[in-house]
This record gives structure tokens, sequence and C-alpha cells, in this order.
């Protein structure tokens, strides 16, 4: 009986993975019938674009979706370049570079801040950057963070009324992923987990108030599983989004298929952004 009841599980987590991975190939379907939609008037509006994206690693996960994607849709032309010198923007691009410290998100915002006072604001006519899963924890205060960022944000379009800024929420993570994280879990050496994504959450939820019609909402792709269906975990009888896992190979980071998602997301939102 034992045994009986050990396979039976296993079999219903296999077939759990084969629909949410049924879920995940539609989605992608979906995303990708959006993507070939998109006219090719657009795609050239988006080219002549000067574009600048401030980001860590996560940031460069979406960087290389970007490439893969466009090197199977020719007619997605961005020179993607890692700068962040206002001479490089005497052309159309998609300049992006390293922005900050880890767990500071006060010093990323005010880094965001020295780019474009640096000469990138008189340049670019977009531009944004995105804190890290690792900047909100269970010890950040959300209000603080908010109020910095959005002081900032006002201050930057008060200077370059010229430049289309775009907010993207705070990326999540997963439920622990391999065995060691969940063996730490277990053994209550990560008892602030379910906290962190509380904490990610809210703060998202604060900047989805706020920015409702310059919102890229990177969280909400990330846990997206298919159109019906999102990646969460429930605390104190809320929901709370989490990075699902399909799109993650060590819990926090995107994986091939994570990238993708994002980087088909992040081109048609700037198509459409173009076009308008």
């Amino acid at each position: 009986m034992k045994r009986l009841t050990t396979v039976l599980a296993l079999l219903i987590a296999l077939a759990g993975c084969r629909e949410r991975a049924k879920d995940q190939m539609d989605y992608l379907r979906s995303l990708t019938v959006r993507l070939e939609a998109i006219p090719r008037e657009r795609w050239e509006s988006l080219s002549h674009r000067r574009i600048y994206f401030g980001h860590k690693s996560v940031g460069q996960n979406i960087v290389a979706g970007l490439e893969e994607v466009m090197r199977e849709y020719p007619a997605i032309k961005l020179d993607i370049q890692e700068t962040a010198d206002p001479e490089a923007f005497a052309r159309p691009l998609f300049a992006h570079s390293m922005l900050g410290t880890n767990k500071f998100p006060e010093g990323k915002i005010d880094g965001f801040r020295e780019i474009m006072e640096s000469g990138v604001g008189q340049a670019a006519e977009i531009a944004f950057f995105k804190l890290c899963f690792v900047d909100i924890d269970h010890t950040s205060d959300l209000q603080d963070i908010f109020n910095s960022y959005v002081k900032t944000l006002e201050e930057m379009e008060a200077l370059f009324p010229n430049v289309t800024f775009i907010t993207f929420t705070v990326p999540l993570v997963s439920q622990p992923v391999g065995w060691m994280p969940r063996l730490k879990k277990l053994l209550g050496r990560m008892p602030r987990y379910e906290a962190d994504h509380v904490q990610r959450s809210l703060y998202n939820g604060m900047l989805r108030e706020r920015f409702k019609s310059s919102l890229f909402d990177l969280a909400a792709i990330e846990s997206r599983i298919s159109d019906t269906r999102k990646a969460s975990i429930t605390e104190a009888g809320k929901r709370y989004d989490i990075l699902h896992r399909g799109y993650t190979d060590d819990g926090g980071h995107l994986n091939p298929l994570g990238r993708r998602i994002v980087a088909i997301e992040l081109l048609c939102y700037l198509a459409e952004a173009s076009g308008e």
C-alpha cells in the first residue's frame, strides 16, 4: 500500500508537470502570435529610438533574451550596446549598463539619476531601470524606497520632458530550487523566505497603483504560467505572486524559456509605445 501511494503521488506530480508544460507552451505560442502581428512599421519606428536600460543580473538575462528573439525575427532591428556613454546616443540604439550594488536599492535609484544627468537624459527618448529581487526583502522599508523612486522619477520627468520613463516592477523569486535551499528551509535557516515574497508583492502593488500608464509589469510576467494561471503562495489568507519555477533554474534568474517570454513581452510593449 505504501509503495502504491508513492507511485500514485509521483504520477500525479508528473501529470501536473505535463499540464504546466502545456500551459507554458500555449502561453509562449500566444505571445509569439502577438509578436508576429505587430506591423513592420512599428519595428521600423522602434529601431530609430534611443533607449537606455539600467539593470543587474536579471536585466542581463532580459538583454540575452532580446538578442535571441531578434535573431529569429530580422524585422526587429535594435542596436543593443552595453554603454552609458552619452556620446553613444548620437544615433539610435538600445543601450544598457550595470547599475549600482545589489541590496542597496537607493544606490541604484541614485545611479539612474546620475546617468540621466550625465547627458543621457538629453539624448535618450526612452529610459528605464529595474531593481533586483535581492533589493526588496523582509527588512526593507518599502515606503522609503518607494518615496525615493517616485521623487527621482518626478524630478527626471521635469528635467527631461522629451524622455518617456518606464517603471519596472521588481522581479520575483520562486520557491526554493534544489535540495540545499529546501534543506535550509526545513532546518529553519530560511525563516524569512515567505516574508520576502510578501514584501516584493506589496512593493510592486505600490508601483502598479502609482504608475498605471507607464508600467512594464515584469513581476506579473514572471509569475504567469498561462493566461489564466499564476504561480503564487498564500500567507495569512492572501495570495502573493512568485516566480514560476518553469522560468528559472536557480530560483531567481531567468532560464532560456523565462528570458524569451520576458523579452517578447518587452519588445511588444516597446513597439506599442513607439507606435504611440
